[in-house]
């Protein structure tokens, strides 16, 4: 009996060393419709924390649960995840942060507009105060390219229908 503790105490041991050495991609990559630097619509808190650790800063005005991901304290550079009924709802990158590009490599934070428009297609726009949003949905799930002026500044993903404005 003791003998089957230990392969159950080496695996959680195994997990909370990979949760612990997890982190915010440097050069997260977009995949359309399915994730954001790993991250994926329909994650648990537990699941976010495996994929990118446990240093984050809780949002105290949001109405939903969400979590920002900065790579130096103090800094607006990084991502944010949203939880919805424990789930994960919608992800964002913040303040462009260099590096992130899409899977194929059509585009990178920081390329003009056209290009965006060359590479993705018809896009729905909807405008966010001092930035724009344009938007694909597919299958339940959006797609958004964060323009501000006329520069892709973000990406991220959320549920179909949900608000792609985000602070």
């Amino acid at each position: 009996m003791r003998l089957g503790a230990v392969p159950t105490v080496i695996v959680v041991a195994g997990v909370l060393a990979a949760s612990a050495s997890a982190a915010l991609p440097r050069r997260g990559v977009l995949v359309p419709g399915k994730s954001l630097g790993g991250v994926r619509l329909g994650m648990t808190p537990a699941q976010v924390r495996t994929a990118w650790g446990s240093s984050f800063g809780v949002c105290r005005s949001c109405r939903e649960r969400t979590w920002y991901f900065n790579y130096d304290a103090f800094q607006p550079q990084g991502a944010a995840v949203r939880f919805r009924r424990g789930r994960v709802d919608a992800v964002w990158t913040l303040w462009s942060p260099p590096g992130w590009r899409t899977r194929d490599g059509s585009l990178r934070l920081g390329v003009l507009e056209p290009q965006v428009q060359a590479a993705v297609g018809a896009l729905v726009t909807i405008p966010c105060g001092s930035y724009r949003a344009l938007i694909l949905t597919r299958s339940g799930v959006t797609t958004v390219y964060y323009l501000f002026g006329n520069k892709l500044w973000g990406f991220g993903l959320s549920r179909r229908g949900a608000s792609p404005c985000h602070g």
